[in-house]
């Protein structure tokens, strides 16, 4: 994913960190919301290497936190998602159009807001921030990078989606898919 505009290591990261969480999959499920979310962060930092481990670890601590006893409805969960997006914010120092993965997560961030605020179904919910995070990704790719390594390469970035936008954009998709399901 990252090959031609990183330094090629994002799927491996993101694979040994998958393969973690794979292992605490009956653990994960027996646990409450905050202290799964405590669980998978604290296992994508120490596993996934790279900086997305550092920031996706820092997104799931973060929601660990904002979500300590806190019932799990779209209205809550849309203030605890962007207070994990905060924090990854803090931590790269960086914000939406710098070519990271928070062009996907701000504005799915921002979609939970608005449908949470405007008493929105659920599932039309998850359907929009699909769509948000899809869009978000996608506007990566005319994006000068300023953040990272691709920042290195300066306009020669321009035309490739950013790993980690495309790895945020993948999980809440596939997130939202399985909600949609149950």
């Amino acid at each position: 994913m990252d090959r031609a505009i990183g330094d090629g290591d994002h799927v491996v990261n993101l694979q040994r960190g998958l393969e973690a969480l794979k292992q605490l999959e009956v653990e994960l499920i027996s646990l409450e919301w905050s202290a799964a979310f405590m669980k998978i962060g604290m296992t994508l930092m120490s596993t996934m290497g790279g900086a997305s481990g550092s920031l996706f670890g820092t997104l799931f601590v973060s929601m660990a936190k904002a979500s300590k006893d806190t019932d799990l409805n779209l209205a809550n969960f849309a203030t605890i998602f962007s207070q994990g997006v905060e924090s990854v914010k803090q931590r790269g120092k960086s914000d939406i159009g710098e070519k990271t993965m928070l062009d996907t997560l701000i504005p799915v961030a921002n979609s939970l807001n608005t449908d949470a605020e405007n008493n929105l179904k659920l599932s039309q919910a998850l359907e929009n921030a699909k769509q948000h995070a899809v869009t978000g990704m996608e506007s990566t790719k005319d994006l000068l990078a300023t953040k990272g390594r691709a920042s290195f390469l300066g306009e020669r970035a321009i035309g490739h989606i950013d790993a980690g936008a495309r790895t945020s954009q993948l999980m809440i998709c596939a997130i939202a898919d399985s909600l949609l399901k149950a």
